[in-house]
């Protein structure tokens, strides 16, 4: 084997799996699961001791910005991937049709993370601005229908639906944006913040499988209403089958809005970091960070994984290929250690959580190859 992976703590929701097993990979796939000692350490050619650590699917990102070059936004792809622990991240919406073979170029082939996309509805993704539907004119569906059929790696699409984005365009391009999901049969990821539009008006026109990110935000127009209770949209959507994404951001996730939501057995689907540029350095730092702070709201660890793994894999089609730890599957995983150690945590609000005990990404491997990591 090229890898052995000895005596870690095994948590594969997609298993429904949870023990202490050795993992052997070789040429890039997990070849198996085995009792610890079964096979000798001698026949890898690497061996990781994972005693008493927690071994995971590599994790997942759902949404981030990793256009480097062409956006204000982008940071580099495995700056927030293999160097945090993290496998795939989903870059959500920096690239529409326009800058798409440069974004192919400089970001999925330049990095050694895997870097799939939500692409984005209009043409010219974010490399002009941040007001992208502004101008309806952007909109080329026809090329954006052929860069969707060419690259299996655009997972879905990406409209960015609040004030300051769509300007006074109203619901015109999620109305465009669904009607060419719909026909690629792909799913839409939904940026919500500040309307118009109403929040209530966006959720009643996706479909089961869409995504709602910022879904956990503390602005004006959120899941809640004035009461606390869950605006029945979103209740409606909920029971459609729409998912509700964390994606944290600089001021999309809120420590309130996410207690009341646990209080109401409210869903989140996936945890996501929209890490950028701007927010790497505080308040959302990492994917491993973010998760850290559902730990600190008092969700369990598997819920955790599983909405950092399994779930995002499914949204994105992807569960028999990553987000798992089935043999023949692509050898990513992630190794991560529980630390006993109180640290402060911020949400969006600048509210303060102290998380102890917290998560640290030990060891990424992606497709095999190994990254260790400094704590």
């Amino acid at each position: 084997m090229d890898l052995l992976i000895q005596n870690g703590t095994l948590l594969d929701p997609s298993q429904h799996l949870q023990g202490v097993r050795d993992i052997g990979v070789n040429q890039g796939k997990i070849v198996g699961l085995f009792p610890p000692g079964t096979i000798p350490s001698a026949s890898a050619k690497e061996r990781i001791d994972a005693t008493s650590c927690w071994v995971t699917p590599g994790l997942i990102d759902l949404h981030v910005h990793v256009f480097e070059h062409r956006t204000s936004l982008g940071i580099r792809a495995d700056r927030i991937g293999v160097a945090q622990g993290v496998a795939t991240v989903v870059d959500a919406g920096s690239t529409g049709s326009r800058d798409f073979s440069s974004f192919l170029t400089e970001v999925v082939e330049g990095n050694h993370t895997q870097v799939l996309l939500w692409i984005n509805i209009a043409s010219q993704g974010l490399c002009d601005g941040l007001s992208e539907l502004a101008d309806l004119s952007q909109l080329k569906l026809e090329e954006t229908e052929a860069r969707i059929r060419q690259y299996p790696l655009i997972r879905g699409i990406k409209a960015r639906i609040s004030r300051s984005v769509v300007k006074e365009s109203g619901l015109k391009p999620l109305h465009l944006a669904k009607e060419l999901a719909r026909k690629m049969k792909l799913p839409l990821m939904v940026h919500i913040g500040n309307g118009p539009p109403q929040l209530g008006e966006i959720l009643d026109l996706l479909d089961e499988g869409d995504v709602v990110t910022h879904a956990f935000h503390g602005k004006p127009g959120e899941i809640l209403d004035r009461n606390g209770e869950l605006i029945p949209e979103a209740n409606r959507a909920l029971q459609r089958g729409v998912r509700l994404d964390v994606g944290h951001g600089s001021s999309s996730f809120s420590f309130r809005t996410l207690k009341r939501a646990k209080e109401l057995h409210i869903p989140f689907h996936s945890i996501s970091s929209d890490l950028y540029r701007q927010n790497f350095d505080g308040p959302v730092f990492s994917l491993v960070t973010t998760m850290n702070k559902f730990l600190a709201l008092g969700f369990s660890l598997e819920e955790v994984v599983e909405a950092s793994t399994r779930m995002p894999a499914k949204i994105l089609g992807l569960a028999d290929e990553i987000g798992t730890l089935k043999e023949q599957t692509v050898a990513d995983l992630t190794i991560l250690q529980m630390i006993s150690r109180p640290l402060p945590l911020l949400d969006s609000e600048n509210e303060k959580l102290v998380g102890n005990p917290q998560l640290n990404a030990l060891y990424t491997i992606r497709s095999g190859k190994v990254w260790k990591h400094d704590g």
